[in-house]
């Protein structure tokens, strides 16, 4: 089969596609015919060397989707034929920017029937990242107000949808150009995120009690701002590459608000098949969309990788074998 490898860390140009042996699925794995697979930061990080992959000649790619082309002998919830995705690849195994990936049964979910395949291989990172950061860490609530720095991001856009489908009110911040896709998605409120009077108008789009849940993915910015803004008892979450460690001005009250900050990784998550499931369902239920920006074949991921990190659009990137 083939499948984009690196050999030894470096730029984008340190990737190229090789022929190698088509992996054979373990007991308790999924060998998937793969659509798609996302483009994220995540997959330069391992490229470059700062993440460490499994191995080299390493196969990068964290996200995946297709159909179940064979399941192990101790496999009982996927069928041969199933839609499915999965994400948490490429840091112990092989990744997914390849024809076919061995996928282990707890970090895959299966999709309900006619998904789209394309977008379902861009949605575990982004999607499993803001359900964690929302849900399981933010503890979300009807009624209470969202605040998704960057909502036209790959993060950002499935943070707003997974907000929505709770009953919370939506705010989140992006460029003009974005505004009206954002809505679409869900969002009750997009702001400017250059406007000079940002936290006033957070405040107003809160109904002036403040935000309870705050997904920041550029604490090392916005740590003051997210307390400015956060109601009593907020809960804020981080995520990415950022270093909060510049702390608060000493004149805030965040401890007043018994503010509670949370820094995260998805892949620190126990049971990644989890959270890809319930996903599957707001997928099934019509409230789960994952926009695909672009899309390359395999001897352009680098030119992906790059774009990933280095252009602005809404929703996500793709690489389709």
């Amino acid at each position: 089969m083939r499948a984009v490898r690196f050999h030894e860390h470096g730029g984008p140009n340190v990737l190229r596609v090789d022929e190698v042996d088509r992996p054979n699925p373990g007991t308790d794995e999924v060998l998937v015919e793969v659509a798609a697979a996302g483009v994220n930061p995540v997959d330069t990080y391992f490229r470059e060397g700062s993440y460490t992959p499994y191995d080299i000649p390493a196969i990068p790619g964290v996200d995946a989707a297709g159909e179940a082309a064979t399941v192990g002998d101790g496999v009982e919830d996927v069928a041969e034929g199933d839609p499915v995705y999965a994400t948490g690849l490429s840091m112990a195994m092989p990744g997914g920017y390849a024809e076919y990936v061995a996928v282990p049964t707890d970090r895959l979910a299966v999709l309900p029937d006619g998904a789209d395949l394309r977008a379902a291989g861009a949605a575990g990172v982004a999607a499993v990242t803001a359900w964690r950061a929302l849900i399981d860490h933010g503890g979300l609530r009807p009624a209470e107000t969202a605040l998704v720095h960057g909502g036209s991001g790959g993060v950002g856009h499935a943070a707003v949808q997974v907000a929505a489908a709770t009953g919370a009110r939506v705010v989140t911040t992006a460029s003009p150009d974005y505004h009206d896709r954002l809505e679409e998605l869900g969002a009750d409120v997009v702001l400017d995120y250059d406007r000079d009077d940002l936290a006033d108008a957070v405040a107003e789009a809160a109904g002036g009690d403040g935000v309870d849940v705050i997904l920041d993915h550029r604490l090392d910015d916005y740590l003051q701002f997210d307390a400015d803004v956060a109601a009593q008892g907020a809960r804020v979450v981080g995520i990415g590459e950022n270093d909060p460690a510049i702390g608060l001005d000493r004149s805030s009250d965040a401890r007043s608000k018994d503010l509670q900050v949370t820094l995260m990784s998805m892949f620190n998550t126990p049971r990644l098949a989890d959270p890809l499931a319930d996903l599957a369902t707001l997928w099934s239920d019509g409230n789960l969309e994952i926009d695909v920006a672009r899309s390359y074949d395999l001897e352009e991921a680098g030119e992906a990788q790059r774009a990933v990190m280095e252009d602005s659009f809404l929703g996500k990137l793709v690489v389709e074998p």
